[in-house]
């Protein structure tokens, strides 16, 4: 579904926990962090869309979250033309989105990443709220900029959060360390998981945050498959309609 001006409506999802660290989802067989992401549906709310996609990926459910914000408003980006396939040039422009922070009120234990039949993430973590910019593919960023900005003045104040220049004060020397025991691993995938080095070598920030948002929310009509060779490592990955 594109609307009148070329822009697929979709919601993406920041999920945090009572530290007001969020939910990072390794995407499947990929080298890839990501927030939890996906198209609104025809005839479908943003907030409906949220929910579904929040327990098609994660498998949380309404009454494991609270509804803390979002953004104001449609967040827009466009998609570079040689990213998408000729027929779509001139009609299919990017991704519209509507962003929301949610609060874990469940416990971690109730998150299953195999809830659904096409699960998107083999592995999770607790990450610090402040992502590094600089890994998230260049055309998504001033979104993800925006909406992190938008939404954290919804946080509780502490740990440093409540900044207004979008930087996080409680990080040391600009690095946010990682500890591979932090990392949930999906039950059918350990032994894929623990062969990849992302999981071992969790403690290094550029690979916790290669890509944190790509191609996976373009329709795979949309998308130009010669596209994705073009990037590097993680950074590629198929499209899909979710």
């Amino acid at each position: 579904m594109v609307d009148k001006d070329g822009y697929r409506p979709n919601v993406a999802i920041v999920l945090c926990n009572a530290k007001n660290e969020v939910f990072w989802g390794k995407r499947i067989r990929e080298h890839s962090w990501q927030f939890p992401q996906g198209g609104i549906k025809l005839g479908e709310s943003p907030e409906d869309a949220m929910f579904r996609e929040l327990e098609e990926e994660t498998g949380l459910r309404r009454e494991h979250v609270k509804i803390l914000g979002r953004t104001k408003g449609w967040l827009h980006y466009n998609v570079p033309s040689h990213w998408v396939k000729r027929e779509w040039r001139g009609t299919y422009r990017g991704q519209k989105q509507i962003w929301y922070l949610l609060r874990l009120t469940g416990r971690d234990h109730d998150v299953r990443l195999r809830a659904s039949s096409h699960p998107e993430f083999d592995a999770w973590r607790w990450h610090d709220y402040w992502v590094p910019l600089d890994s998230v593919i260049e055309f998504k960023r001033t979104v993800y900029k925006q909406a992190l900005q938008q939404l954290v003045r919804f946080l509780e104040p502490e740990n440093g959060y409540h900044t207004h220049d979008g930087h996080h004060s409680a990080q040391h020397g600009g690095v946010t360390r990682m500890r591979s025991a932090d990392v949930v691993v999906a039950p059918a995938d350990v032994a894929e998981i623990a062969d990849a080095a992302d999981v071992t070598d969790v403690v290094e920030p550029t690979v916790i945050m290669t890509a944190a948002t790509t191609t996976q929310d373009i329709p795979g009509a949309m998308l130009n498959a010669t596209a994705t060779t073009h990037l590097t490592g993680a950074m590629a990955e198929p499209a899909s309609s979710g």
